[in-house]
């Protein structure tokens, strides 16, 4: 994620990096599915471990939990709250801001500190897996697209990101389902008692043409937008069925919940949060609904 600056040019920064580098909106309504059977969590028993980006991670809205620092891994994010309401024998949370897959077999250099491999958090011991990650593979941020706009009808985004019949929002996602599939097998070669959990993103996005100026993006964009980070939840929801894991759609919980709702209803702050939360980011509501998402997937009382 970009860090604020002053002026214009941070508010286009903040926005394409944010709205577009960690995953967002359900495409189609699909529906939450269960882990194939595997070894119990829970009641002091099992090992619970939880990889992820941002969205997982939950930058600035609790404490900070863990090292490194540059991971801002909060301890009121849904692996926390999901694990409190397990009380495995063992928990451990490895999420990290800025993580893609490739950060699961490989260590993540962050601005405060290094974050080891992810997957060394899995072992023969591990019981329960979540695992949010996707949106980073993308590789949106590298796209350097000037979103904001002065016209709340306007498409500069979708107009340059289609351009010549190529979307390249759509090919990018294509590239990276195979990416999420390894990732799976992965887990399941290291950990072959767990139970493995695909945690979709929370909607960012409303129904319509959004809420210009507070979210400075056009209808067309928007509708673009909406369409595009679907695709993400779809293709993270398809891997999932292919590769014996779970998967939580927060999606349609999240409906309603989005960042062009009043302060007190947002699961996702907008540009400007008004609660602790990085900006187009889950806030603790957010991360609440998530972790109950989860919960239920699991079948726990």
């Amino acid at each position: 994620m970009a860090k604020k600056s002053g002026g214009g040019g941070c508010l286009v920064v903040v926005l394409v990096a944010g709205l577009l580098a960690f995953g967002y909106y359900k495409w189609q309504h699909g529906s939450s599915s269960a882990p194939p059977g595997g070894a119990s969590t829970g009641g002091g028993s099992g090992r619970y471990v939880a990889l992820g980006d941002s969205y997982t991670s939950s930058p600035r809205t609790g404490r900070q939990a863990g090292a490194p620092a540059g991971c801002e891994r909060s301890d009121n994010n849904y692996p926390h709250l999901v694990s409190a309401k397990l009380k495995p024998a063992e928990f451990a949370d490895v999420s990290c801001s800025g993580a893609t897959t490739a950060n699961l077999t490989a260590a993540q250099k962050t601005a405060n500190g290094t974050n080891p491999p992810q997957l060394d958090a899995v072992t023969a011991k591990t019981t329960l897996v979540t695992l949010g990650i996707g949106g980073n593979d993308i590789g949106f941020v590298t796209l350097g697209s000037s979103c904001a706009t002065a016209h709340p009808s306007a498409s500069p985004c979708k107009d340059r990101l289609t351009a010549g019949g190529h979307d390249q929002l759509a090919e990018r996602i294509d590239a990276a389902a195979p990416k999420v599939g390894a990732v799976l097998d992965r887990i399941h070669k290291q950990a072959p008692e767990a139970r493995v959990i695909v945690v979709g993103y929370p909607t960012v996005l409303p129904d319509g043409t959004g809420c210009w100026p507070a979210l400075p993006v056009g209808a067309g964009d928007v509708a673009y937008f909406r369409e595009a980070l679907g695709k993400l939840n779809k293709m993270l929801e398809d891997q999932a069925d292919a590769h014996r894991a779970g998967y939580v759609d927060t999606a349609t919980p999240g409906k309603g919940h989005d960042v062009c709702t009043a302060s007190d209803t947002r699961w996702v702050e907008g540009v400007l949060p008004a609660s602790r939360a990085a900006p187009l980011h889950p806030n603790a509501r957010g991360e609440q609904g998530m972790a109950d998402a989860v919960v239920a997937v699991l079948k726990l009382p």
